[in-house]
């Protein structure tokens, strides 16, 4: 599979282009990006040829693999697909339900595949818990909590435009939403959201097996709080996800594979673009309850 890179970025640079340029199985044909200086710097670095125009390298690949924000993503992605490519896309899929959908629609009329790339999803220990959990069910209630230090620390995503103005709830509320949703069932209903310090955002979700889970999101986290968790209570006891010793490099090269077995079988992968859709339209939902939420002063 020849597959090319959109974006040049610090995800870009510090994943997607170390995984694919070490992948044994692909053929890291070329870098776009936005930029076409960071292009040629990128594709230098890892022995391939950077592409000025966006078409040119559509047209000579199989696969494209997306770093790019997501109101960017979403409508190069569906030129990508209309090209005929795979779409190995980032999250979240889109920042608005429509782009959303036209990225699944054009794969549909494309029939080509896609995987969204949600890290914990690719780690082998934490999606065996997921696998495990799922099939234990009888869980009544669940936790996630997903706090970064993006704006608190030194981290080379504090000048993401989007990630600004989108906040938590959009750049890490994907994860949250890739390990529960696959345990407690799609969510029917967005229960409630509110603010908190800084970026950080609670919501409760209502899941279509019966459970309510709350997550906790953020970027604006002390650096000494940063990390993850996800914790569920059931019928079984308690269960908690386990870390993963696989860093995000080595799970970039497996989405690349479950993208390759997806296009080669035509059998949809769990996290395809209508999963990242899914998850597009529950954070859209949550978005709008943040946009009323007062609160109740107590003086």
């Amino acid at each position: 599979m020849r597959i090319g890179l959109l974006g040049t970025g610090p995800w870009a640079r510090a994943v997607h282009a170390p995984a694919l340029s070490g992948h044994g199985a692909v053929d890291f044909a070329g870098v776009w990006g936005r930029r076409p200086a960071a292009a040629g710097e990128l594709a230098a670095q890892h022995g391939t040829r950077a592409y000025d125009d966006v078409d040119a390298l559509l047209a000579d690949v199989d696969a494209v693999a997306v770093a790019l924000p997501p109101d960017v993503q979403a409508a190069l992605a569906v030129r990508a697909a209309r090209a005929g490519c795979q779409l190995l896309l980032d999250k979240p899929l889109a920042t608005t339900v429509d782009e959303g959908r036209a990225v699944v629609e054009a794969a549909r009329r494309a029939e080509v595949a896609s995987v969204v790339f949600l890290t914990t999803r690719f780690q082998t220990a934490p999606q065996a818990w997921i696998t495990e959990q799922a099939a234990r069910g009888g869980w009544f209630t669940a936790r996630a909590q997903w706090l970064g230090a993006v704006f608190t620390g030194d981290s080379p995503f504090a000048a993401s435009p989007w990630r600004r103005e989108k906040g938590a709830l959009w750049d890490v509320g994907p994860h949250a939403l890739s390990v529960l949703l696959p345990v407690l069932g799609d969510v029917r209903r967005v229960t409630a959201a509110a603010h908190g310090p800084g970026d950080t955002v609670h919501v409760v979700l209502d899941h279509a097996g019966g459970a309510s889970s709350t997550l906790t999101l953020s970027l604006t986290a002390p650096q000494a709080a940063a990390g993850a968790a996800v914790e569920l209570r059931g019928a079984a006891g308690t269960a908690v996800l386990p870390e993963s010793e696989q860093g995000a490099v080595e799970a970039l090269s497996r989405a690349v594979d479950a993208l390759d077995a997806a296009a080669r079988t035509g059998r949809p992968h769990p996290c395809d673009a209508a999963f990242g859709l899914r998850v597009t339209e529950i954070l859209a939902a949550a978005g709008t309850l943040l946009s009323r939420d007062t609160g109740l002063a107590l003086t």
